[in-house]
Formats: C-alpha cells, sequence, structure tokens
C-alpha cells in the first residue's frame, strides 16, 4: 500500500480498484475509500459514489463526493461497483465453546471419546484463528454472553490483537440450574438458589469490569417461575448499581415477561413455545430491551447430533477445519447411533420467526445474534445462516442489516462509536462486491474487511484463520 496525493494521483489510484491494496496498515496522514455506494447504516438512503475519509481508527468524514475534500497524501481505495456498510456485529457468541460435536458434555457426554479438558485446551489454542475467521466473515465485533472468568482473559488478549474483533464481554452465567459436567474449576455456569447468592456473584464479577450480566433462566414444569425471577431482579438491580445491563436466557413467554418485568435489558434468545401477545410486546417497546432472535442455533445441534450437518460454501471457506471434522468423527459412535432419528421440522422454527417478524414490526430493537459456539453453530461464518433466517422470517434485507450493525452496537454498549458509518465512528467497515440491500446473502461478498482503520484483504484473513 501506498500514499498517493489526492489532488494528482486519485485518477490513478482509482483506477487501481484497489489492487495495491495488501497487508501493510494504512498511511498515518489518513485513508479514503472513494466511489462506492454507502449505505451508512443510520437508515438513510444508500449514496452513490460516496467518500469515506478517516485518520487513524476513526473516520473523519462520509459522504457524497462532492461533499468531502480529499486531502493530500492520503491512501486511496477505489471502491467503484462496490458497496460499503458498517462491520458486522455478532451479539451472542461463547467463546468456552468451540462449535464442535465435544463441546457440551451437559447436552451430549462425548467425553470418553474427548477429554472435555482436552477440548478446552484445543479452543483455547485456536483463539488467534478464531478472531481471524470473525473478521474473515465481515464480524468485526462480538458479544460473548458468558463464560468461565478466563472469559476476561479472551476480551484483553482480542484488544491486544490486530486481527480481532472488539470484544464484550460477560463473566458466569447467573443460573437457576447447575451443569456440573462443564465445570474445570473455573465454572462458566453458576447455580444460584437465592437473590443474596446471585447478588454475591454479581459482585464477584464486577470485580472484572463486565460489559454485562447474564442470567440462565431455566424454567421447567414444576419449577417456582416467582423463585426465578427473584434471583433475576436482584442480578439486574446489583449490576445496574454499577452502570451494567443484565441479559437473560429465557426462552418460553412467561419466562421472558418475567425477566424482562425483572429488569432485563437483554433477551438473547427468541421466545420459543407460543406467539408474543400484545402486553409482552408492549412491555419491550416500552422498556427498551433489545431482543436477539438466534433463530439457527437449535437446528445446529439436530443437524450434527442426526449425522446430517452440510457445511454451507461460507463454513467451508471460513469455518475452522478443525471443528468441522469433528462433525464426521462423531457419526459412527454409539451416543448417535443410538439417538432417536427424528425429522427435522421447519415448523418448530415458525414460532420463533413470526414472533422475531412481530417484535420488529412493533419497533423493538432486533440484534443479530449466532450463540455461536454451541454445536453446529461455527465461529464467524454462522453469522450468514442467522441473518438468512431472519429474512426469512419476513425482515427486509435493510432491517436485518440494521439487526447486524445498530442492533448488535446497542448490545455491545458502544452506540456512538459502533454500529454506523459516520465522522466521528470507529473505522469497521465491509467493502462489498454485491448489494446488501437486494439480498442479505451479498454480505458473504467481502472484497475488504476495514477494522478500526486497517484494511484486510480476506486472503490475508485466511491465512492468519489458518495458521497453526
Amino acid at each position: 500500500m501506498r500514499a498517493v496525493p489526492a489532488a494528482r494521483g486519485a485518477g490513478l489510484a482509482l483506477a487501481l480498484l484497489g489492487a495495491a491494496i495488501g497487508p501493510p496498515p494504512v498511511a498515518a496522514d489518513g485513508w479514503a475509500i472513494v466511489g462506492a455506494t454507502l449505505v451508512d447504516g443510520t437508515g438513510a438512503p444508500p449514496v452513490t459514489d460516496a467518500v469515506v475519509l478517516g485518520r487513524g481508527e476513526r473516520i473523519e468524514a462520509a459522504g457524497p463526493r462532492a461533499q468531502v475534500s480529499l486531502p493530500r497524501g492520503i491512501t486511496i481505495l477505489d471502491g467503484r461497483g462496490k458497496w460499503l456498510v458498517p462491520g458486522l456485529v455478532d451479539a451472542h457468541v461463547h467463546f468456552f465453546q468451540s462449535g464442535g460435536a465435544y463441546t457440551r458434555p451437559d447436552v451430549i457426554d462425548l467425553r470418553q471419546h474427548r477429554a472435555y479438558e482436552r477440548e478446552i485446551a484445543l479452543l483455547k489454542d485456536a483463539l488467534p484463528r478464531t478472531f481471524a475467521r470473525y473478521l474473515l466473515c465481515g464480524v468485526t465485533s462480538v458479544v460473548d454472553v458468558g463464560g468461565p472468568f478466563w472469559n476476561f482473559e479472551v476480551r484483553d488478549r482480542a484488544s491486544r490483537t490486530q486481527m480481532a474483533p472488539r470484544v464484550a464481554v460477560a463473566g458466569p452465567l447467573v443460573s437457576t440450574v447447575a451443569r456440573p459436567q462443564l465445570d474445570l474449576g473455573d465454572p462458566p455456569i453458576i447455580k444460584i438458589s437465592t437473590p443474596d447468592e446471585a447478588r454475591a456473584l454479581v459482585r464477584r464479577e464486577l470485580e472484572r469490569k463486565p460489559d454485562l450480566m447474564k442470567v440462565w433462566f431455566i424454567y421447567r414444569p414444576g419449577d417456582d417461575l416467582a423463585a426465578g425471577k427473584a434471583i433475576v431482579a436482584a442480578t439486574a438491580d446489583e449490576a445496574r448499581k454499577a452502570g451494567v445491563r443484565t441479559a437473560v436466557h429465557a426462552t418460553e413467554l412467561e419466562t421472558a415477561r418475567a425477566a424482562v418485568e425483572a429488569g432485563a435489558d437483554v433477551l438473547v434468545h427468541s421466545v420459543v413455545d407460543k406467539p408474543v401477545d400484545d402486553a409482552f410486546v408492549e412491555l419491550l417497546v416500552r422498556r427498551g430491551v433489545v431482543y436477539i432472535p438466534t433463530l439457527f442455533v437449535r437446528t445446529g445441534y439436530d443437524l450434527v447430533l442426526s449425522g446430517r450437518f452440510v457445511p454451507t460454501p461460507a463454513e467451508r471457506r471460513g469455518g475452522d477445519p478443525d471443528v468441522l471434522a469433528t462433525f464426521e468423527e462423531v457419526k459412527p459412535l454409539p451416543e448417535l447411533l443410538s439417538r432417536p432419528k427424528r425429522a427435522l421440522d421447519p415448523d418448530r422454527e415458525r414460532i420463533p420467526a413470526q414472533n422475531l417478524k412481530r417484535l420488529s414490526e412493533a419497533g423493538v430493537t432486533i440484534a443479530a445474534g449466532t450463540d455461536a459456539g454451541n454445536i453446529g453453530t461455527l465461529h464467524g461464518p454462522s453469522i450468514f445462516r442467522e441473518l438468512r433466517l431472519m429474512a426469512e422470517a419476513g425482515l427486509t434485507p435493510a432491517r436485518v442489516l440494521a439487526a447486524a450493525t445498530a442492533g448488535g452496537a446497542r448490545v455491545m454498549g458502544r452506540e456512538k462509536d459502533l454500529g454506523a458509518i459516520a465522522a466521528g465512528r470507529l473505522a469497521d467497515l465491509l467493502l462489498l462486491d454485491r448489494d446488501p440491500l437486494a439480498d442479505v446473502g451479498n454480505l458473504e461478498s467481502m472484497h475488504r474487511v476495514v477494522k478500526g482503520g486497517r484494511i484486510f484483504t480476506p486472503d490475508e484473513l485466511a491465512r492468519a484463520a489458518a495458521r497453526h
């Protein structure tokens, strides 16, 4: 990459169609992407022949070419024939899970085939490659909504890594149930029995400055809903005193209603058991709750554990090959062969899809999130399965893009920095070969990924993701 004086060399640089862009960082004296159609994430109409001008990690100006002056000596990337959008945010991931078949012994116990200690060691070793995979898929920020205390070290490591997304984290889940299979001395899920226990755990986590608190509000027939609600209320109250928001896993309508009434700021899954009612919709709108649908994750489990997972082209390009290999490894295992082979039921996702469409149309803030790390939901490329399902649920491409940018920025707690292309925002951008407002699948057509003003090619990100 080289700096080209704008007044003298812009035409030459534009003619190169960006071919000169390579691994080195942009010039310290500024950069610009010129000629693309700008979809800025604010809901404004697309701007053709646009300029985005930046210095360092921030955007200085964005708008029509006639309104943005190009200083001399900056680095110019030609965007003609391309589309420029904000970087994507995956608002629900778990770095303590690999996405592979061995990663949830509490769901299917394969520990005699791979020790859980070995699984955790492998996924920790793969973290730099996992980070690069997110950028390769255009995901420039992620929210890890719960894991062991070493989750905070993941956030720190990502902040020191050039080819990594921005990472927001929660610590161990404040849970209404136990998961001893996942406890290696630093458990990701801690069963809480009383509001006082919840407050004590929150205070422990606040010492590490979490971006969110997370409650795993699991409700089963016969459980005391009021007792679970009291744990959510205590968690949310203690966290709010420190200025920290609370995210809650609550997948039934009445559980989700109780969670929001108790102070939940974010619902991290769809309501899956029945259609939402008017009172619930009004409650979410009035409280300003963010709703993350996670439409694919249950199907991911079904596909892997029935031996029917087939990677998409994006997953073959951007998924971890070692993780994908586990799906084949486990097919002949007796634990899978003995499982009932029930038919995949597309109607099972009908209620979550209908609820998403209704809540979106009512004005509830939607954030795209995958629950990546769960079996079959791959870190990085699973975002594309999720966005396609959101579109199939009836959201327009523009609304899907907003959920994957501005909505995710809300969950990150960084609405002023992320989610839009505007002066003063962080320069997290995607330059695409095809129009994302015509088809959400076009978000896969990555030409360049910009994170904090650094411009990466897909090839160099793929090399970083593959490096051993």
